[in-house]
């Protein structure tokens, strides 16, 4: 038999070779003596056998995976999926190990991280520096709570944050995440208008569909019609307006014209609520995981800006998903020239997932004047976190050394062009769309009709299921049941490399094609 290569973190010491009996008793007794061996010498990060990219190509099978939920039966404790619905039964590997764009199991598995995780593990895994640099800051200092004294860190990395944003983003208001983020933008706009004397001002418009968030506030203002029963009588479900969604139009329009015929509905709901019972308009400058990264045309954006000037409302565009660089640029409003919100929200890439972060982005006027009335004190414990914020500079100083920003549009456009090429072959991809490295790739039944796929389990679950099969970890999406279309994100790290789009699309291909298989054989596809 040939040779197997152990390897403890990034040193091979030792090479094994004999009888299958041999190899067996390898198999059992070696993971247990590497985890055990890492316990006494922490420089070995793996606790476990680290399989190259290639040699986990041959490790497809994902059926030895057990029930998961009876493994974790009468115990306590148990991981964060014991209380999603039992429906959901893709299997959910555990990942002891990081490096670029791979993720790697307890049972030597690697799989290839599509999306970036929900579109947040930015520049990859397992980067040295940044984990040294958070090491160092919790050492130093590991937490300060904004009102007793300020900290080296979030001055540095709100310098950071605003010269990056450029004019009228002097200020950044710190959270632990997006959904905490958006809140403090709702909530800094609520004061301002208490300040200038608007009680009245209070209606948050937002997109249908839409996803802001999974706080009680967030989800009210996120558009799902499933939000609804839950927020009935519990929480506010703000007023929406149609997104302008690019792939099933209305009757005689085009992507334009529907677009812009979202914007005059904004328009005239704001008229019929009040323009001054309204705070703020919130949307996605590009889409993210609830639209599929729908790109809207660029005088969707213009018509928004100005029909809010002209009410007095507030523009606040969501970029948790595709803000610090993920469309090419920092900031997605960057791509439109004169077309800058009020507020931005950040999240999720800024710290690329090595912490919780979350940010506001705020003109330095508006936060002066707040300040010389109210002020702004809403803030919380973890806000400004030195950790996140260590985190988040060394992130930055990644992303603007490696010009990760352009390195999204170059390699965004290859990965385009190879995920069009796959559509043209595949019988159930209806649409790409996207910008930068941040795509969406709808599912359709058939594409004349743009018919989504119906079927149990649903077409996401199989087209999870089917990709890691392949070492392929896909985030997929229906939103309300399939009324707006199923897709899958294809949002990879911006570090990947034009290879490694090749071996994305080589492990989507063959995914794709066993999940056509399945849907044929339920009748879901003709």
């Amino acid at each position: 038999m040939g040779a197997m290569t152990i390897r403890f973190g990034r040193v091979t010491p030792f090479t094994v070779k004999g009888s299958n009996k041999i190899s067996t008793f390898a198999d059992m007794i070696f993971p247990r003596l590497l985890r055990r061996f890492s316990t006494v010498f922490p420089i070995c990060p793996c606790y476990g056998i680290d399989w190259s990219p290639r040699q986990l190509k041959e490790v497809a099978s994902m059926n030895d995976i057990p029930d998961q939920r009876a493994v974790f039966q009468g115990q306590p404790g148990g991981p964060q999926d014991l209380f999603f619905a039992q429906s959901d039964t893709v299997p959910r590997p555990t990942f002891i190990r990081g490096e670029g764009v791979w993720l790697y199991d307890d049972a030597g598995r690697g799989f290839m991280d599509m999306s970036s995780g929900p579109v947040t593990a930015n520049i990859g895994h397992g980067d040295k520096d940044i984990a040294a640099a958070m090491a160092e800051q919790a050492g130093r200092l590991a937490f300060v709570s904004a009102r007793q004294g300020r900290h080296q860190a979030n001055m540095d990395l709100s310098k950071r944050v605003a010269e990056l944003a450029g004019p009228g983003f002097e200020r950044v208001l710190f959270a632990s995440g997006g959904s905490e983020a958006v809140e403090f933008a709702i909530k800094l706009l609520r004061q301002r208008a208490l300040a200038n004397e608007q009680p009245e001002r209070y209606h948050v418009i937002t997109c249908m569909p839409s996803y802001h968030g999974s706080t009680i506030g967030a989800l009210g203002l996120s558009g799902d019609p499933a939000n609804q029963l839950f927020l009935n009588g519990f929480g506010h479900d703000h007023p929406k307006v149609p997104a302008p969604l690019s792939y099933r139009l209305p009757d005689n329009h085009t992507v334009e014209t529907h677009a812009l015929a979202c914007a005059q509905a904004l328009d005239e709901k704001i008229q019929s609520l009040g323009p001054e019972t309204v705070l703020a308009f919130l949307v996605e400058p590009v889409g993210g995981l609830a639209s599929g990264a729908v790109e809207p045309p660029e005088s969707y954006l213009r018509s928004v800006r100005e029909i809010c000037d002209r009410h007095g409302v507030a523009l606040v565009f969501d970029e948790v998903l595709c803000g610090a660089g993920r469309t090419g640029r920092f900031l997605a409003s960057h791509h439109y020239d004169g077309i800058r919100p009020d507020l931005t929200v950040l999240a999720k890439g800024l710290s690329a997932g090595y912490a919780p972060l979350g940010a506001v982005l705020a003109p330095a006027d508006m936060v002066d004047r707040l300040s010389e009335r109210l002020g702004f004190g809403y803030t919380h414990t973890y806000s400004a976190h030195p950790v996140s914020a260590a985190a988040a500079l060394a992130v930055l100083d990644r992303f603007e050394r490696e010009d990760l920003a352009g390195r999204a549009e170059r390699v965004g456009a290859y990965l385009r062009q190879k995920l069009e090429t796959l559509a043209q072959r595949s019988a159930i991809i209806g649409d790409v769309r996207g910008k930068g490295l941040l795509f969406g790739i709808e599912l359709v039944a058939d594409k004349t009709t743009k018919a989504t796929i119906s079927c149990t389990p649903g077409p996401t679950d199989t087209i999870r299921r089917r990709g890691l099969e392949q070492g392929l970890l896909i985030y997929a999406r229906r939103t309300a049941g399939s009324r707006y279309g199923d897709w899958i994100m294809a949002t990879p790290p911006l570090i990947i490399t034009e290879a490694e789009c090749d071996e994305l699309v080589e492990k989507l291909a063959t995914t794709l094609a066993a999940a056509e298989a399945d849907f044929r054989a339920a009748g879901a596809i003709a």
